[in-house]
Parts: C-alpha cells; structure tokens; sequence
C-alpha cells in the first residue's frame, strides 16, 4: 500500500478559500432578495378593496391577501396570484399598464401575460368579483 501524501497547511487554506469564493460567487450571482414566505392566501369572500382603488388603464396590489387587481378598460376587473412564476418573489410595483418583480426584473401585462422576463410563464389567475363598489376575492 502506498502512502498518501500530506496535506500542507497552504493547500488546505489555499483550498478552502477556492471553495468559499465558489459559494460566495454561486450566492452573489442568484441575485435578487430571497423570496418571501407565503402567508396564507385571501380566502374567497375576502374583500380586497373599493373598485376605486383600481385604476382604468392600471392595477393595484393588495400585498396582505397576495391578490393583484387590473382594470384594463373601464369596469373590467381582472385578479392574479402576486407570486412571480420566476422563482416565486412577490411582484411589488405597478408603473402604469406594468406589473414589476423586484426580485429579477420580470415585467407582466395587465392581463397577466409576460412583457419582459426572466419569467417563462405568466402570472397566475385568480377569481376576483365586483359586489357592489367591493372587489371581493371569488
């Protein structure tokens, strides 16, 4: 049997700071703030908030029930799930006709679909009614 040869303490540091620079590089390099943990989705019946807040031509996030809500023409609404299909970041900004994730830059359509990416797919539908001057998850 032959011996194996020893380590020195230089290939063990200079090994270890290969390694640590790698993880480092890989974190770094996923970008973006980790997504949040899901609370509970917003049952149905949930009222999410007066059709008031929902702009003709826009949308309107209601971050505690993770329900997106978009007017697309005049008493037209239409609800998303706020999880991002990228990799599940909550989208947090809406800037006119956009839907934006923070996380990588996604950019979604008022009717869910993707505008700009890293997304694939679009954003997830979700049942959403008007009763009244209330829109109401369904």
């Amino acid at each position: 049997m032959t011996p194996s040869p020893e380590l020195s303490r230089r290939t063990v540091v200079v090994g270890g700071a290969v390694v640590l620079g790698t993880g480092l590089a890989a974190t770094a390099c996923a970008g973006g703030p980790p997504p949040e943990p899901a609370a509970p989705a917003a049952a149905a019946g949930t009222v999410l908030g007066p059709t008031s807040d929902v702009p003709v031509g826009s949308a309107k996030i209601f971050t505690a029930q993770q329900v997106v809500v978009t007017q697309a023409s005049a008493g037209t609404f239409t609800g998303f799930s706020t999880t991002c299909p990228h990799q599940g970041c909550a989208v947090a900004q809406v800037q006119g006709a956009s839907i934006i994730c923070p996380c990588h830059g996604s950019v979604f359509a008022l009717d869910g679909s993707v505008t700009q990416g890293p997304a694939q797919t679009g954003l997830t539908a979700k049942a959403v009614t008007v009763k009244g001057t209330d829109i109401t998850v369904a």
